[in-house]
């Protein structure tokens, strides 16, 4: 079958209305997996023809930021089974809206063929919703790269249900017991001991935060009470001017996934804390993972997933799952003291662990004298830290954790030892002379 090239394709999904408030009845929905289906949904709908079951696509069409190795192939795998096992139930924002559809899989089937040094995946609808999902008689039609720019599984849900409704002004009015798993993509039985306070804390809020900051409408919320407590929500839309995109089919970015399994991190667990926390927060505590890991030190890293969870439970992010189990002080201290030198192997000299040992030394005499600074000569610190970060085009998100948390949080810790270390002791405080070794 002859399949047009990325280039050529629209960007726009025609999404029936039914699917932009869909609730998993068994499994887990995850942002990336939304969008996966997102873009699936588009390569189909410009392909299908009468009578046609199956799809095809380049991966790389697909998901992007992997290479697509035997290693990488089985994170496909693992998100296209997701797919295929997650039940759903679609259902329109407005009520009596388009046929009600029965239960069935996010996808009939999936498989991965490599055809001369190609990989491509085949996909195909469970027929009850086939014709309905490539030929939708009430749909919205949804950029894909203005999905593509969404981080959590409640801003991408919020905005679908929302976008819809830009000319009209609001939404429907819906209790918001049936908006929790639509937003959080899990199923309702799962949700059932809810707060209505934790989920407007921890999904609305953010959601809505999300979607005014990156997309192309501005979203506010309608709260509805019976008696003393909320009952229904409803949301109001309003699109925004001289905002613009690109007109490219964006793929779904999965190097953040990569990252994590190479790690040894299960991919389920790991979408959970991306669902959670987004993209940019992960991204940042994913990188101090793979240092502390390479460094190896003072013991090798046993459990990166509960050590990635630590430094997102610690960075005053809102979580939907139990409370994170602290760390004890020592690993806290080992962890933020790692240096980012090359990890020790039994092939280095009696030398390089001397040299090594000597720099871990002297980092933990800085951090002890940061400890010992007055409150105000601290500030000054952490104001040239800043000064410092932003000079050297640090990541934004990086400074921001900074303001917002202090030098003692686990991202910004080592920044700080090592910038307070070169003022403290000079540019070469880690370079040790062999008469140092010697002696240490």
């Amino acid at each position: 079958m002859s399949v047009e090239p990325r280039s050529q394709l629209p960007s726009i999904v025609r999404k029936p209305v039914e699917t932009l408030s869909l609730v998993p009845t068994s499994g887990k929905v995850t942002v990336l997996g939304r969008k996966t289906w997102n873009v699936l949904l588009q390569l189909a709908q410009d392909q299908a023809v009468d009578g046609q079951e199956v799809y095809r696509a380049t991966l790389s069409d697909v998901v992007a930021g992997i290479d697509f190795n035997s290693r990488n192939l089985a994170v496909i795998k693992g998100h296209l089974r997701s797919l295929m096992a997650t039940t759903v139930e679609w259902q329109s924002p407005t009520a009596g809206e388009g046929e009600r559809w029965d239960g069935c899989s996010m996808l009939a089937h999936a498989a991965l063929e490599n055809v001369r040094g190609q990989t491509w995946v085949e996909w195909s609808y469970a027929p009850n919703v086939r014709s309905e999902l490539l030929n939708p008689n009430i749909f919205a039609r949804l950029n894909l790269k203005m999905l593509s720019e969404l981080r959590t599984i409640g801003g991408l849900a919020l905005y679908e249900a929302c976008y819809r409704y830009k000319a009209v002004g609001q939404t429907a009015r819906r209790p918001w017991r049936w908006w929790a798993p639509v937003l959080l993509g899990r199923p309702d039985a799962d949700l059932q001991q809810m707060d209505f306070r934790f989920f407007k804390r921890d999904t609305l809020r953010p959601a809505i935060a999300e979607i005014n900051a990156v997309t192309d409408i501005e979203v506010d919320l309608l709260e509805f009470k019976q008696g003393r407590y909320v009952s229904d929500l409803q949301f109001t839309v309003k699109e925004k001017r001289r905002h613009t995109v690109r007109e490219l089919t964006q793929p779904v970015n999965l190097a953040l996934v990569a990252r994590a399994t190479a790690l040894g991190i299960d991919q389920r667990k790991f979408e959970r804390l991306l669902d959670t926390y987004g993209d940019e927060l992960v991204d940042q505590a994913l990188a101090h993972v793979e240092r502390r890991k390479e460094v190896a030190f003072p013991d090798v890293l046993r459990d990166p997933y509960r050590f990635l969870k630590t430094i997102l439970g610690n960075a005053g992010q809102p979580t939907v799952e139990a409370p994170l189990s602290a760390p004890v002080p020592e690993q806290i201290a080992s962890e933020g003291l790692a240096s980012s030198g090359p990890p020790l192997g039994p092939q280095d000299s009696k030398e390089d662990k001397q040299r090594r040992a000597w720099v871990e030394a002297r980092r933990r005499t800085v951090a002890e004298q940061l400890e010992k600074l007055s409150a105000q000569a601290e500030a000054e610190l952490v104001g040239a830290l800043e000064q410092e970060l932003i000079r050297s085009d640090t990541h934004p998100s990086i400074v921001k954790r900074l303001k917002q948390s202090g030098w003692r949080h686990q991202i910004v810790r080592h920044l700080m030892i090592d910038f307070y270390a070169s003022q403290l002791l000079g540019p070469s405080w880690d370079q040790p002379t062999t008469v140092a070794i010697d002696q240490h």
